[in-house]
């Protein structure tokens, strides 16, 4: 398939990567910025551009891989005069029916994963979850997906909100605390990478016990001596401090709530 990238961020570098491998062509890679569109679309042997007006029309799939803000602004342009070509956005909380009135093909092809354009990644163990306007499309994008990845399944508009939420507590939320405990390491001149052994176990054992069984730590148990003394420790940031002790009572009432 003749496919155009709206989008040169870490998704659309992955995503086209993988279709490329997939044997698919991407004729041309749009972006707002003019320097991002060129240096993905010369990785993917495609043309670029950052004019809305100068996307080609005649592609058979058109993948937006942008924000969801950026996503609503431009969608009527681009579906403008391209209405026959398939349009799927890549977004796990914006509805399929964006498209409506807009484009005849549409649907959704959502990666449950976190990109970065420097880190490498086996796209075809990526799960898809795919939404189509009709059985028609769904199976194009069925086709679509199966060349990318092992794994992807059909899921709707109002499930895939519920998906999205869960992946920001277990991907973006998780990360944001690596990101504090590397902060209070660095205070003390410890190095970050003491901690990964932890939390490559961490991450392994929630493959073979439930999060609630794989707990651990003075929360579960609400050792308040402990909590007290290390909220005392962030003293100097109430916000931190706060979001401790809230942690602490979350994990110890789940923990209660489980276990009567």
């Amino acid at each position: 398939m003749k496919i155009v990238l709206i989008g040169a961020g870490n998704l659309a570098t992955h995503i086209g990567g993988a279709l490329q491998r997939a044997g698919h062509e991407i004729t041309q890679v749009y972006s707002r910025t003019i320097e991002a569109a060129a240096e993905l679309a010369e990785k993917l042997g495609a043309s670029h551009t950052n004019c809305i007006e100068m996307i080609v029309r005649d592609a058979d799939v058109y993948i937006f891989a942008v924000t969801d803000a950026a996503l609503t602004e431009i969608i009527h342009e681009v579906c403008n005069g391209r209405e026959n070509g398939l349009m799927l956005h890549t977004s796990g909380s914006t509805p399929m029916d964006c498209f409506r009135g807009m484009a005849k093909r549409y649907g959704v092809l959502y990666p449950l994963q976190t990109f970065s354009k420097c880190r490498e990644i086996e796209f075809t163990n990526v799960p898809l979850f795919i939404e189509g306007c009709d059985a028609q499309v769904e199976r194009e994008i069925d086709l679509l997906a199966d060349g990318i990845s092992h794994n992807h399944r059909h899921l709707d508009s109002a499930d895939r909100r519920y998906l999205h939420l869960s992946a920001v507590w277990a991907c973006n939320f998780v990360n944001h605390c690596y990101d504090i405990a590397a902060g209070i390491l660095g205070q003390r001149d410890i190095p970050f990478d003491v901690l990964l052994p932890l939390i490559d176990e961490t991450a392994a054992k929630v493959h073979r016990l439930p999060p609630n069984k794989a707990q651990t730590g003075p929360a579960v148990r609400f050792d308040e001596n402990i909590i007290r003394s290390q909220a005392q420790l962030m003293s100097g940031d109430s916000r931190l401090k706060d979001l401790y002790e809230r942690m602490s009572t979350s994990i110890h009432q789940r923990n209660k709530k489980q276990q009567s």
